[in-house]
């Protein structure tokens, strides 16, 4: 079997692939292959005639200087109190249909008293902080209910939670709509600074909402004054808040570690609810006897600017703040007489 004759090699645009070949060192034609330069233009720009140029707006120009941050909030959409759902995801739709179920908690459950509620600003952004208790803790909602009903100037509560809740399916888009919001600087500053809406902090965390039952009352150590230096930056005030009443609605005996490894929570409690009613137990608290006490608040805006860089005073205000709250509720438990009387 004869092998067929091989053609002569083909190149690019069919030639044949020779010595000719601009591949292999031959001649370029001139021949133009690509599209005609652009004709220059004669006349000067005029950019009204461009449907895309845009100046900024009159109130943010200057002349040649450097725009005041004071000047970009008019950037900012201003508060829309008709709006179902605002820029943090808070559904007042929601907070009207839950509202029933929190005052009757408020009102027949725990019965609070709420004392000194006219220390929180009637306007402008403040920082609330206050003890936390209770496995499943009840008092953000009874706070938030506490200005709701009790303050001659109602306004919206935000609580700047952890990151915990991002992991449970349903959970972060739910506790978005009470009006949780991730505590992230950023989202702390355009909250209490730049639109000036009232916050809650718990610096316990997790370790105040897990403490045992004889542990009660005993708080934590505040961090490392994270919520200080929040509101130093946004340059507003701290109201501190001792509540007494949470420990016992909803107790910890015990922690069943064991169940937290297998299910993944971030602490699995022993009480008289759970785990034996299930989630049910989110809504079986005991009926103790809340008290809510606003103290005085804390001018931090009247504090010099490099106190934001004191690391000392930082965690000194933090300290003082702990022990206000903590004094605070210590004199509330020796004037208590009954758990569940008041």
């Amino acid at each position: 079997m004869t092998t067929p004759p091989r053609g002569r090699p083909i190149g690019l645009g069919g030639k044949p692939l020779g010595a000719e070949s601009p591949l292999l060192g031959g001649a370029i034609e001139e021949t133009a292959r690509h599209a005609p330069d652009p004709e220059p233009s004669t006349g000067a720009y005029d950019p009204s005639a461009d449907g895309l140029a845009t100046s900024p707006p009159s109130s943010l120009e200057a002349d040649g200087a450097q725009v005041p941050v004071e000047r970009l909030r008019e950037l900012l959409a201003e508060a829309e109190p008709g709006r179902d759902l605002d820029d943090w995801g808070r559904s007042e739709r929601l907070m009207t249909l839950t509202d029933p179920l929190l005052n009757f908690y408020y009102r027949y459950w725990f019965r609070v008293e709420a004392e000194g509620v006219e220390n929180v600003p009637a306007d402008g952004g403040a920082l609330l902080v206050c003890n936390h208790s209770g496995a499943l803790p009840p008092d953000a909602p009874m706070i938030m209910q506490a200005i709701r009903n009790e303050h001659p100037a109602p306004r919206p509560l935000y609580m700047l939670g952890e990151h915990w809740f991002k992991g449970y399916p349903g959970v972060s888009m739910l506790a978005a709509k009470l009006g949780v919001v991730p505590a992230h600087p950023a989202n702390a500053q355009r909250l209490l600074g730049d639109e000036g809406r009232l916050a809650i902090v718990f610096p316990e965390g997790m370790k105040g909402s897990g403490k045992v039952l004889w542990q009660r009352y005993r708080l934590r150590r505040f961090g490392r004054g994270g919520f200080v230096r929040t509101a130093l930056r946004a340059k507003v005030p701290i109201v501190p808040i001792a509540l007494v009443g949470g420990e016992e609605a909803m107790p910890i005996f015990a922690h069943l570690r064991s169940l937290q490894r297998m299910t993944g929570l971030i602490y699995a409690p022993l009480n008289h609810a759970f785990p034996h009613f299930g989630l049910a137990a989110a809504l079986m608290y005991m009926p103790a006897k809340f008290k809510i006490r606003f103290l005085e608040p804390l001018d931090l805006p009247a504090l010099p600017d490099d106190t934001l860089d004191d690391s000392a005073a930082v965690q000194g205000i933090a300290e003082e703040i702990r022990a206000r709250i903590q004094s605070a509720l210590d004199e509330m438990l020796a004037a208590r007489g009954s758990v569940w009387l008041g």
